[in-house]
């Protein structure tokens, strides 16, 4: 008997370990992601379109699994804060990051010394939208087009000033871009947000700016400012009569985009199920209004490794923009 003891301690650990299969009941630890909640961190103030977008997405993806997903916005240092704190996270799927072009790209080459990879530290989850800019003049310019604007700074080289929301933001980039395209000289007049700078075009402080939607729509219709051109490659439906840049300028396409991503590292359970879940909530009609809403352009993400060469296609793409701007925030 004693001889028997080992092997008959081996078989009722083995009973044991096999109970919870027979039972239907899956092991601690395997239980599936997600089993708690998950913190989506926002590099924005709340209130934002990047903000508002995590939250339709947020509540969107809590139902679908069951767990809160609960919205963070930690704003700072030009998104390196938040973008910093989601790369050095555990990379457990449970701390993602609803990211823009501006962390995810441009950052890489603005900041000499940035703290994170935005190639090397993230997995893309899911492109969500691209954020296309609306070129305004102010309504006493005398400008209605974009050849107008083109042929009127060449005409007053240097003399033209544009405004932004500060160095390196994609009103600055768009502007940068646009006067290496058409040899044209602006003076880049930098404010600390769209919306100042906005106004002072709408009262004609400076005569021109690259904008996003959201600040500019109304103003717009009111006729307190002239839309000239839309930064995207197509006419967006809010301004159906306003031609895009590229029309003007061949080639000319500027458009920021939004991305959930997660740290580098995260189980590939994780990725998969987020990723198929985002592509599915993209693809319904009233997620996909949702997002157009906010003055952006839904769009169905690509296969995680497409994003990851996207992500590298804009750090390159942008990069050489910052350098010929000669942005830089160190």
């Amino acid at each position: 008997m004693p001889n028997r003891l080992p092997a008959i301690l081996r078989a009722v650990s083995f009973a044991l370990l096999a109970l919870p299969f027979v039972l239907g009941v899956k092991p601690a630890g395997a239980e599936g992601y997600p089993t708690r909640p998950v913190t989506i961190i926002v590099p924005y103030a709340a209130g934002g379109a990047t903000d508002i977008l995590a939250r339709i997405l947020g509540d969107a993806l809590s139902k679908k699994f069951g767990q809160p997903f609960i919205v963070e916005n930690r704003p700072g240092a030009g998104t390196v804060i938040a973008a910093n704190a989601v790369a050095k996270a555990n990379p457990d799927g449970y701390t993602l990051l609803m990211g823009t072009s501006t962390p995810l790209a441009i950052n890489a080459t603005l900041h000499r010394h940035l703290s994170y990879d935005p190639v090397k530290d993230f997995v893309p989850l899911a492109l969500v939208a691209k954020v296309p800019f609306v070129l305004v003049v102010n309504s006493d310019l005398p400008v209605r087009s974009v050849a107008d604007l083109i042929a009127y700074a060449k005409e007053h080289p240097g003399k033209l000033s544009y405004g932004t929301s500060g160095p390196g933001s994609p009103h600055h980039l768009y502007m940068e871009l646009f006067k290496s395209m058409t040899a044209s000289e602006l003076v880049h007049v930098p404010y600390k947000g769209s919306v100042p700078a906005l106004q002072d075009v709408m009262a004609g402080n400076i005569p021109v700016m690259f904008v996003d939607l959201a600040p500019s729509l109304n103003l717009i219709k009111a006729g307190n400012v002239r839309a000239i051109g839309v930064s995207s490659a197509v006419r967006i439906p809010e301004l159906p009569d306003v031609p895009p840049v590229g029309d003007a300028v061949k080639g000319f396409e500027a458009v920021a985009w939004q991305m959930m991503a997660a740290p580098a590292g995260t189980p590939a359970e994780a990725v998969d199920k987020l990723h198929t879940a985002l592509k599915q909530l993209e693809e319904q009609p009233d997620i996909a209004q949702k997002i157009r809403n906010l003055g952006t352009i839904p769009v169905v993400t690509p296969p995680v490794p497409e994003m990851k060469d996207f992500v590298k296609t804009e750090v390159a793409r942008w990069g050489e923009v910052v350098k010929s701007s000669g942005a830089t925030v160190d």
